[in-house]
């Protein structure tokens, strides 16, 4: 990953940019597409990501698995989030979790962001797309649940060396994946998973509720049991939002 670079100092969305690159034939798997300035970043949800230029790493990774079943595309998430979740064990920061769909937290501020975009053909992938917004040396944040590398080390960092390190445990888990290595990646997604086996308040369909997450279900849905009726029920995206 990385082998092939392509720096842009400003644009709008380095994943657009990205799933442009994936309509050329020549544009190789691991390629990252990575700028100073992103304008326009995009998050779940419909959320923009907030970064200051050249404080952070945004940038995005092509990724071509043709070897995944549609049914199991959540692992693309999952893979990438714990290969973050290394790079941050690494920097010695002990107190970092996933939280379900695409954020890794430290303590109870994000840290990161991830987007993925997938583009199919008939049954399989043909292109998948990795955004990644990852906070290193800014300090100011207009949210408060925010935090940045530089906040929780007290150090500024070097932007290159930390995308190559972030790559290599990115793409140790991606090779976990192609080496079909399911029960060992879910357990570690399990182990690390935000607010698991934790009493908490979450809001669906309008209603606020007190659940224990308690894991994910085989298509990916996030599965919270209920602490009033003890019921287990799974949420997609859209349908659940952490309150407290």
């Amino acid at each position: 990953m990385g082998g092939n670079l392509v720096f842009v100092p400003e644009c709008h969305s380095t994943n657009t940019l990205a799933l442009q690159l994936c309509q050329q034939s020549s544009t190789p798997e691991g390629t990252v597409v990575i700028t100073n300035n992103q304008t326009a970043g995009r998050g779940q949800r419909g959320n923009s990501w907030e970064a200051q230029p050249g404080m952070n790493l945004t940038f995005s990774i092509i990724l071509k698995p043709v070897f995944l079943d549609l049914k199991d595309q959540f692992y693309l998430n999952i893979i990438i989030s714990l290969g973050i979740h290394d790079y941050l064990i690494t920097n010695k920061i002990s107190n970092s979790h996933i939280k379900w769909p695409n954020d890794v937290m430290v303590g109870r501020k994000k840290l990161c962001g991830i987007l993925i975009e997938n583009q199919i053909q008939g049954s399989r992938f043909t292109n998948s797309v990795a955004g990644i917004g990852i906070n290193i040396n800014q300090q100011n944040f207009n949210n408060d649940t925010a935090t940045s590398l530089r906040i929780v080390t007290g150090t500024e960092h070097t932007l290159q060396h930390e995308l190559e390190q972030l790559l290599q445990k990115i793409e140790a888990r991606y090779l976990q994946l192609r080496q079909n290595a399911y029960a060992k990646i879910k357990s570690d997604y399990l182990d690390t998973l935000y607010w698991k086996n934790e009493l908490h308040e979450f809001t669906s369909n309008g209603e606020n509720f007190s659940g224990v997450i308690i894991g994910i279900d085989e298509a990916g849905r996030l599965s919270v049991q209920r602490n009033d009726t003890q019921e287990v029920k799974s949420f997609d995206l859209k349908e659940i939002s952490y309150l407290q």
